[in-house]
């Protein structure tokens, strides 16, 4: 029997028993037809017109967009910019501290011998020929390079034409204090990949050898990250090699020692932020191996404040690659405990096993990462969460490594469960910021709420720093960030309690964000 038999039987049995019951007579069978027929079609015009919105009502309601998917969809680029300012974030785990300095920060320490225990630094302005022609232009001392910086005891050792090249820094004109700053940022468009490596880490000279200057130029990244939210910073510095003001050397016990109090300093801690040290191998150098023995055991030693190793230089200079030192870490590990390692692979053009090759060094961080994207086996390995990518978005494209961020491998990685942080690299030679990288990523990349704390959150879970500390930032992190949110749907933008004082040289070419924002 089907359905419509059965509602006209029920209606049948009804609608007799009803009008029996009130003793009505019908006279016959049709008559009782009439009514069941009559029924049925209201029964069917009810249902055709008011089952219909019961249905609807009890169907799934599609849920609201969540609220950061609307305010970035309304939001202007200063509006975003000044969110993701005041934005929570964790650490910076990828930040090389003498490349992070700002011009007018280099400026500013380089000529108050106050604060940079008391050196005086010279800058080469003038181009004399000393030196004749046919000069090694690729070695230390190259004769065309101008604004070569140098401190008192060097200018001193130098003969009167050489000295006549350089000027006190303190004495420089406008024009020339002007381009002493942009000679070590990457400010015009032509200027790239060469200009970085090549230039400016020799400009810079002097200045990376004196740690006073190197450890208040951590105190003053850790302000500036305090302001934008961060709480954790792993900076690359290194302990050999460190000059005093009479041009003799620091033990590197003395400069760990340097970084040690200056951190415990009322300052250093009022800014909240977190600061450990990684020892940076330059992996080309025809003696790396024996540096990384070496290495290895001062950070053993120092484990209070060098939490990890990294290997640094380009990638493209093949003496560097990463096998050469897989057996001198394995003889290393036979007798010291473990040393975490954040090693820089993958930042070169063409695809190569650079990062599978790393991962076997016993690497737990890559640095870079750009080609992974062309090793998919290496891919699917690193999706088990033991290891994380530091991503450097602005570093990689005024680099070249990408062309255009569509390019970027960064997406790709993030949506396929490979763990992945942003980090800022040598942030002051480009003039940007941990907001810069986190702008490029929502704006280019759309990404969710979920996301974008996410990478947080992965700054601080694959940090080096000791598993109490890191719980500790984990919880900091989760509170604030709460805070935030909840803070932001009640008041909106007037909740901020940060926005930035400037833009960047960076966000202001790329994305015409120039002029600081009103409070």
């Amino acid at each position: 029997m089907n359905i419509v038999q059965h509602i006209r039987r029920h209606i049948y049995k009804r609608h007799f028993n009803v009008h029996t019951n009130s003793n009505s007579t019908l006279k016959n069978k049709r008559h009782i037809n009439r009514y069941v027929n009559h029924y049925f079609q209201l029964f069917v015009f009810v249902g055709y017109t008011l089952i219909p919105f019961a249905t609807k009502a009890d169907a799934p309601i599609k849920p609201k967009p969540h609220w950061f998917e609307s305010f970035k969809q309304q939001a202007s680029n200063t509006a975003l910019y000044n969110f993701l300012y005041a934005l929570p974030k964790g650490g910076d785990l990828h930040h090389h501290l003498g490349g992070s300095g700002f011009s007018h920060w280099w400026y500013t320490l380089a000529t108050d011998e106050k604060t940079n225990g008391g050196y005086r630094y010279y800058t080469k302005v003038f181009i004399k020929q000393c030196h004749g022609y046919g000069n090694n232009e690729f070695g230390r001392n190259p004769q065309l390079l101008l604004f070569k910086t140098i401190q008192h005891s060097h200018y001193a050792a130098l003969n009167d034409c050489e000295k006549s090249e350089y000027r006190d820094l303190v004495t420089l004109s406008d024009e020339q204090k002007s381009a002493w700053m942009n000679s070590i940022r990457l400010d015009k468009p032509f200027e790239g990949r060469a200009e970085f490596f090549e230039k400016h880490w020799s400009r810079l000279g002097d200045l990376n050898r004196n740690p006073i200057i190197m450890a208040e130029l951590l105190v003053k990244n850790m302000q500036a990250f305090a302001k934008e939210g961060l709480r954790y910073i792993e900076a690359q510095t290194n302990a050999k090699g460190v000059v005093k003001s009479d041009g003799s050397q620091y033990s590197p016990d003395e400069v760990v020692d340097i970084f040690r109090q200056r951190l415990a300093q009322e300052d250093a801690i009022a800014t909240g932020v977190t600061a450990r040290l990684q020892y940076a191998l330059l992996r080309f150098l025809p003696n790396a191996e024996q540096e990384l023995e070496w290495i290895y055991r001062f950070v053993d030693k120092h484990r209070d404040i060098y939490v990890g190793i990294n290997m640094v230089g380009r990638e493209d200079n093949d003496k560097g690659y990463p096998l050469r030192f897989l057996s001198t870490l394995r003889k290393l590990r036979q007798r010291i405990p473990n040393i975490p390692l954040a090693i820089h692979a993958g930042e070169v053009d063409e695809p190569n096993f650079h990062v599978r090759d790393t991962l076997l060094l016993g690497a737990n961080r890559i640095g870079h990462g750009v080609n992974l994207i062309d090793d998919p086996a290496t891919m699917l390995l690193m999706r088990n969460e033991r290891y994380l990518v530091e991503i450097n978005l602005v570093s990689n494209l005024l680099l070249e490594y990408v062309d255009e961020y569509h390019q970027h491998p960064f997406p790709e990685y993030l949506r396929t469960g490979i763990p992945v942080a942003l980090s800022t690299d040598d942030r002051g030679m480009w003039d940007s910021n941990m907001t810069d990288e986190y702008f490029v990523a929502v704006k280019e990349f759309n990404l969710s709420w979920q996301e974008l704390t996410g990478l947080a959150e992965n700054s601080l879970k694959h940090g080096f720093v000791d598993e109490q500390t890191k719980r500790a930032l984990l919880a900091n992190y989760h509170s604030r960030i709460k805070v935030f949110e909840q803070t932001f749907l009640d008041q909106g933008a007037k909740s901020f309690p940060q926005t930035p004082s400037r833009y960047g040289k960076f966000i202001c070419r790329q994305y015409a964000l120039c002029q600081p924002p009103k409070n």
